[in-house]
């Protein structure tokens, strides 16, 4: 544990996507007396008085923040928050519509994965790679003829806002159920700087709590639309111990957005346009450049070769630079920091170094360390 966070606490660049830092309130939470306590909708367990009253407040904080009628906090994970919507909109044999895994789509809702589990057939969306999202008139059509009964916007490799408001009247023309998977881009909704997918169209706003979210490891459901049809389908059947400790520390983490969300994701998606311009100012191929790089808290490698992607990552970690083998590229965690666009162009001298000039990223290492003992005080909290 000490050598886990000596060093990815205070030694290295912490670039990936799928993770941010969350403040010492939160962590706080974290190991807190909740961690040892359960409570349950029936009420079965006794001395849960406040335990209720966190998640009620979690809850209504998470309605406020996102603007809508129901909020449910006991997700363990955004892929859990998958599985409910799934469970809950479709039956067997139906069809869903989702972004395919080799477009960037999330795995855990491809054809091998949960939808194969529970019968579903998975139909993909049309994608243009060029812009890097989907193909809107495609789309359109594929979801006349096809006619699925859950159609799911959203991915795992997200660079642009997805067209949910041109596609999401035909959906519902069709008899589909809107979902939005913001797993990767929660914390840019609630600080109103993506997308807002629940006035765009989405019937459900599932995601992930902990990526450019910055709270505890969790998934979250919103909806002003289902409550009825998800209240009481989640306990027990997938969701049973929602660990309250997390739930508390996710109250922290709502109420930290809802008074700096809208400074905090401007500056993420400022940072990833900075670091994504001076990345290809350097050499380095990126996804979107013609359509401005990003509009999220990622940047996506132009690198279709796995086993290339796969060195290159391994040699930014050697330079203690951690990204994903995507290799996607994110802004969260260091603009927790206080990073701004000047810190980009540093960073992206420090990628280039290795990527680029092909230095030994021991002696890159060195000055990832002089920047990162420059930033040690957690932000917008």
């Amino acid at each position: 544990m000490r050598g886990h966070e000596d060093w990815r606490l205070e030694k290295c660049l912490n670039l990936a996507a799928s993770e941010n830092r969350s403040s010492a309130n939160v962590r706080e939470m974290l190991g807190s007396d909740l961690s040892n306590r359960y409570t349950s909708p029936d009420r079965f367990y006794m001395g849960t008085r406040y335990i209720d009253e966190i998640q009620a407040r979690t809850e209504d904080l998470a309605k406020k923040l996102f603007r809508c009628d129901y909020a449910d906090v006991t997700p363990l994970s955004g892929h859990v928050a998958d599985i409910i919507a799934l469970s809950v909109l479709a039956q067997r044999g139906d069809k869903v519509m989702v972004v395919s895994k080799s477009n960037g789509g999330y795995p855990g809702i491809s054809p091998e994965a949960y939808p194969k589990i529970y019968g579903l057939k998975v139909i993909e969306f049309p994608f243009n790679k060029h812009k890097f999202n989907i193909d809107s008139p495609k789309a359109a059509a594929a979801i006349e003829q096809e006619r699925p009964k859950v159609v799911i916007f959203g991915a795992s490799f997200i660079l642009f806002p997805h067209p949910l408001l041109e596609l999401s009247e035909i959906c519902h023309r069709v008899g589909a159920h809107v979902v939005y998977d913001g797993a990767h881009v929660l914390g840019l909704i609630a600080g109103e700087q993506f997308q807002d997918p629940l006035r765009e169209g989405a019937d459900l706003l599932i995601g992930s709590t902990h990526k450019s979210f910055p709270g505890p490891q969790g998934g979250i459901l919103l909806t002003s639309k289902y409550q009825d049809n998800l209240r009481g389908k989640v306990n027990p059947a997938i969701v049973d111990n929602a660990h309250w400790n997390r739930i508390a520390a996710l109250y922290i983490a709502l109420a930290e957005m809802k008074k700096f969300g809208a400074r905090y994701a401007h500056q993420v998606v400022r940072n990833s346009q900075a670091l994504a311009k001076a990345l290809d100012e350097s050499g380095v191929r990126l996804i979107g450049k013609e359509l401005g790089f990003t509009k999220s808290h990622q940047i996506i490698v132009d690198e279709s070769d796995s086993e290339q992607a796969t060195r290159l990552a391994r040699r930014l970690e050697e330079a203690n630079i951690i990204v994903d083998t995507g290799i996607r590229i994110g802004t969260s965690e260091e603009t927790r920091l206080g990073m701004r666009e000047s810190e980009m162009q540093r960073i992206a001298e420090l990628i280039s170094r290795v990527w680029i000039a092909n230095e030994d990223p021991k002696k890159v290492r060195k000055d990832v360390g002089r920047l990162r003992r420059e930033f040690r005080t957690i932000r917008f909290c």
